[in-house]
């Protein structure tokens, strides 16, 4: 697998020389109406947190990559993505883990595939993470942004306990393809509620693309990308332990280089050239 993530790194800098695949097809509706997320302001339990993950399935025939394997490339098979059932995609990854536990699995709908929900075994956090269709990078994208600036929240029932998610976690995260260097968008995404949420973006060129979508959304960048990147979990799964310990921007950018450079077998600094922090 780690053959596959260096092959991906690799084959992002063809992205430029190839033509669009992504036909920017959308869902009608956004995340907030979709399976268990209920009411926007319905109230929910305050006392613990949330974070909140949007994966963008790999998709060889909808996205605008160069093709990797079939298997992992099809972006309507969750079980065998590259970022969600391959050994470092989220779902993996993350139910390996000694720090998360996994409470929920749901299948939901054709738009987002499954829904993931984890709980901190140390800590009153919850993680949830949503492996949309890769048809729908570009839902995933707006669904991230507008949970980032507060215009999307809403809510979701866990056992006996009701989650804040969307825009009602305090970290969010984009992992996938960057599909802002195939499509644009025209929204604008102003901060509703004075709340200054975090935000972790792994993605080619993220900093690039998502910046002036977020310039007015108030959020805290923990990290985001200046190059070419394999964005796997386990980049995300180091940063959010030190954001969980309440550590600086850079020291959990630190976390997030080192984790990059063990897996993707290059140097610290390279690592931490292309894993940056803040605006």
């Amino acid at each position: 697998m780690k053959y596959y993530a260096s092959l991906l790194a690799f084959l992002c800098i063809l992205f430029w020389s190839c033509n669009s695949k992504a036909d920017g097809s959308e869902a009608k509706t956004s995340s907030e109406n979709i399976g268990e997320v209920i009411e926007r302001y319905a109230p929910f339990d305050t006392t613990s947190k949330t974070i909140h993950i949007y994966v963008a399935l790999c998709d060889n025939k909808y996205q605008g990559i160069v093709p990797v394997s079939p298997k992992i490339g099809n972006g309507q098979d969750p079980n065998t993505n590259l970022y969600w059932g391959c050994g470092n995609g989220i779902r993996t990854y993350f139910k390996k883990s000694k720090e998360w536990t996994l409470l929920k699995s749901q299948k939901a709908d054709s738009i987002i595939l499954e829904k993931l929900v984890f709980k901190h075994k140390t800590r009153n956090y919850y993680l949830v993470a949503y492996a949309y269709d890769g048809r729908y990078i570009k839902q995933c994208t707006k669904d991230f942004l507008s949970s980032s600036c507060g215009k999307s929240r809403g809510t979701l029932r866990v056992n006996n306990t009701t989650i804040g998610v969307g825009g009602n976690s305090q970290l969010l995260a984009y992992i996938g393809h960057d599909g802002l260097m195939d499509f644009r968008l025209a929204d604008a995404y102003q901060n509703t509620d004075k709340k200054k949420r975090s935000v972790i973006i792994l993605a080619c060129y993220s900093k690039r693309y998502f910046s002036p979508h977020l310039k007015a959304a108030n959020v805290n960048p923990l990290v985001w990308t200046s190059g070419l990147m394999a964005p796997e979990a386990y980049t995300i799964h180091d940063a959010i332990t030190g954001y969980l310990n309440n550590e600086t921007n850079e020291n959990i950018r630190t976390r997030a280089a080192l984790a990059y450079s063990t897996y993707q077998k290059c140097s610290k600094a390279a690592a931490r050239n292309l894993l940056v922090t803040g605006w």
